[in-house]
């Protein structure tokens, strides 16, 4: 039987990049001792206060169809929420809310672009964007960040991607796997490249919320008319199963994903939504439980992993993860990962999974319990060490 070239653009690396995940998933749930490092799900339980209101609600009976665009507390909330973190005023008609961050990515880009397009993206990126950007038949151009100079934002290596076909500029800050945040000056420089070239620009701002004061620089208040912002509950109110996302664009934008939204979704839940209002009400103190949390692991992580042979950190400024230059082992990211989880049953994430430049890196997750934590790092360190002996055999 034929299928269609779907499913090439959204097979591949970003779908094979879980395999070891879920080796380790498959491990666990036969009972054996495995660590998983390989997913940002945090261990924290999702504030008491919206577990409730969904529980209340679902008890009420908010069990049938919802507006196709989100109901408008909900929608009212995020714009409050959008302009608290960024300056820009909107209004509820600017919002559209969605089955999660990854969703609304895709839902943009397909609303964005097409066969023939190409949409610029920071490499290394997260392992699904390349499927995401490119399920609307557009070709995914990777502006590569050199990991010689801490995988930093290159204005050169942006401008150099464009080409008469660009049509999306897309990034994630934080980013992910980096867990970097793109300045002001970074920002200026993609500013003028979008008046320039008339691009969109696509903004995955997920973990925002985890960033130092709850926010990031954006260009959502200077350039209203061409960027698109995503956000989500996931990271901030441990709410990654709930699957609740919004995207906050131009009107015309946000009316015309509300027609496709209308064929995809027809709606959220409500009792989800009534969930997610009274999240946004007490974003201010998820979001510091959140920041606490990550800072507190993250630190244990790179105290853990001090005079590990052959490996470096790079330490984030924000998220749930942490990029390790593995290349002082002998070993690419890939073999690694493969080692790491076959000899010590601890599973992260290959660098290649993320791109071209972090084929000698490999992704961890700190986003677990403080003893795990240690406890991987301990067989990190056993793995490393039993590498650094073979190589002087």
């Amino acid at each position: 039987m034929k299928f269609s070239s779907l499913v090439q653009r959204i097979g591949g690396d970003g779908a094979d990049a879980w395999l070891i995940h879920y080796a380790a998933l498959a491990a666990r749930e036969r009972g054996e001792d495995a660590i998983i490092l390989s997913v940002g799900d945090p261990d924290l339980a999702t504030p008491e206060a919206v577990v409730a209101r969904a529980v209340e609600a679902l008890h009420a009976g908010d069990t049938h169809y919802t507006p196709v665009r989100g109901r408008m507390a909900l929608r009212t909330a995020i714009a409050e929420q959008h302009y608290r973190r960024c300056g820009q005023l909107v209004n509820p008609e600017q919002v559209v809310v969605l089955s999660g961050a990854q969703n609304a990515l895709m839902v943009a880009l397909l609303c964005l672009s097409e066969t023939g397009d190409e949409v610029l993206s920071l490499d290394p990126m997260y392992p699904t964007y390349p499927a995401t950007l490119e399920a609307s038949g557009a070709r995914v151009i990777r502006v590569p960040l050199n990991p010689q100079n801490g995988f930093r934002f290159d204005l050169d290596a942006m401008r150099r991607a464009i080409t008469p076909r660009s049509r999306v500029l897309t990034f994630a800050t934080p980013g992910n796997p980096t867990g970097l945040i793109l300045s002001e000056e970074d920002l200026a420089g993609i500013a003028d490249v979008a008046r320039e070239h008339d691009l969109w620009i696509v903004a995955d701002e997920v973990y925002a919320g985890l960033a130092p004061g709850g926010s990031v620089p954006s260009l959502a208040r200077e350039l209203p008319e061409r960027v698109v912002t995503i956000g989500s509950l996931s990271k901030t109110h441990a709410m990654c199963g709930w699957r609740l996302g919004w995207m906050v664009g131009p009107r015309e934008l946000i009316d015309h994903t509300e027609n496709l939204v209308l064929c995809m979704l027809y709606g959220l839940p409500g009792f989800i939504q009534e969930a997610a209002v009274t999240a946004l009400g007490i974003a201010g103190e998820a979001e510091q439980r959140a920041r606490e949390y990550c800072d507190r692991r993250a630190a244990l992580m790179l105290e853990h992993m001090q005079g590990i042979p052959g490996i470096s950190a790079l330490v984030p400024q924000a998220g749930m993860f942490m990029l390790l230059d593995v290349r002082g082992t002998g070993l690419q990211g890939r073999s690694f990962a493969e080692g790491l989880f076959q000899e010590q049953r601890v599973s992260v994430i290959p660098g290649d999974a993320f791109g071209t430049q972090t084929l000698g890196f490999v992704r961890v997750g700190f986003a677990t319990e403080e003893a795990l934590i240690v406890e991987a790092c301990r067989r990190m360190r056993l793995y490393c060490e039993a590498l650094a002996a073979k190589r002087e055999r």
